[in-house]
């Protein structure tokens, strides 16, 4: 998300914000990735909650030496909504079922979009993406990836006026058809390609 050929194509006012949302989104997903015992990780996902909250209601009262809340501080004061991203981790986290999980994956990457000041339902098919890429047990991942690959491309027009978020669904869905393979030449012209022209 932080790629810098992705930062460069959101609006110089917006970069800073944007840039504590993939950070805090990215702190998210390591804390998934990491966590072994569902307990000490709904635990974890509980005081980054909390902070949410307090960035949005109450910023004075947030605990310093974070350098992560710092810059949420800093951009996203007053601004609610940060803290349903925590929920929908956290529904990944405890998700049983493939249907949970498919939900969960959605929903991760529809607030990382609707927060980015784009349109919730263009960031489903990013989100079915980086739950495969969260899910520890293969199969269930590979079913995640299927559903990612079958996933209808969001319309251009979500995406008007925020080239970034296209940047990131097009890039979900090239990874996708290739079945998760990388290819880091292609992915480079193809973001160069939207970057530049928007196609």
């Amino acid at each position: 998300m932080r790629d810098p050929r992705v930062m460069v194509a959101v609006p110089q006012a917006r970069r800073a914000a944007m840039a504590a949302l993939w950070g805090l989104a990215a702190r998210l997903t390591r804390l998934l990735l990491d966590a072994r015992e569902p307990l000490i990780g709904q635990i974890k996902l509980a005081w980054w909650r909390d902070m949410m909250v307090l960035v949005a209601s109450d910023p004075a009262s947030l605990p310093k030496g974070e350098p992560l809340l710092a810059e949420l501080q800093a951009s996203w004061v007053g601004q609610g909504g940060l803290d349903a991203l925590v929920d929908a981790a956290e529904a990944m986290l405890l998700a049983e079922t493939g249907e949970e999980r498919r939900a969960a994956s959605e929903s991760f990457g529809g607030q990382l979009f609707r927060l980015a000041d784009g349109e919730e339902t263009g960031g489903k098919r990013w989100g079915l993406l980086w739950g495969a890429g969260v899910e520890e047990g293969e199969a269930e991942a590979r079913e995640l990836l299927e559903k990612a690959k079958g996933a209808v491309a969001p319309p251009r027009r979500l995406f008007a006026g925020n080239r970034a978020l296209l940047m990131l669904d097009r890039w979900a869905g090239a990874i996708t058809a290739r079945n998760g393979e990388r290819h880091l030449r292609g992915e480079g012209i193809l973001l160069l390609r939207i970057g530049l022209f928007g196609r």
